[in-house]
């Protein structure tokens, strides 16, 4: 399996008016559009995904649904409480390896430090490898047989800057 983790795109600060409440918080229009070349990024790299797990957070969702949209694959898009800033990675993976077992190519969108850790449990067996996932990077992890724990291997980690450049 490959596995994609994609951290959300630029949102609005914590905390700030209208931003009281950290699920409901929206991707910027700076966010959005950062989002898009980045998408267009992970099609010209010729990527495919036969499902989108995302956050239910708003922002986690709204970069989804750019991608979903830029690969025409909507229907492929499915929210997770596990992908949530508090979810159980364990959940997780539970999730994955008992409901789309036969998939070839899941994309993950959510939220730092979350993502980061569960990139280093599977590269390493725990949470100590310091990976940095900006808003917008991608991490592609070639997985045999997803477990809790180490059984991936690092194909590659993007930043955003990366991704929108690539043509």
């Amino acid at each position: 399996m490959n596995l994609y983790v994609l951290r959300h795109a630029i949102a609005t600060d914590r905390g700030t008016t209208g931003n009281e409440i950290d699920s409901e918080r929206r991707l910027t229009k700076e966010g959005e559009k950062k989002m898009r070349r980045i998408a267009r990024g992970m099609q010209s790299l010729g990527l495919s995904f036969d499902l989108v797990l995302s956050s239910p957070f708003v922002r986690a969702r709204q970069t989804a649904e750019i991608v979903a949209e830029t690969f025409g694959i909507e229907e492929k898009l499915t929210l997770t409480p596990h992908l949530e800033t508090g979810g159980d990675p364990r959940r997780l993976v539970a999730e994955i390896a008992s409901r789309y077992e036969g998939l070839d190519s899941v994309l993950l969108v959510g939220h730092e430090p979350y993502l980061s850790g569960l990139i280093s449990v599977l590269l390493g067996g725990d949470e100590r490898l310091a990976i940095v996932l900006k808003k917008g990077g991608l991490c592609q992890l070639q997985i045999e047989k997803l477990v809790y724990g180490r059984c991936a291997d690092l194909e590659f980690l993007l930043t955003p800057r990366q991704l929108q450049q690539i043509r």
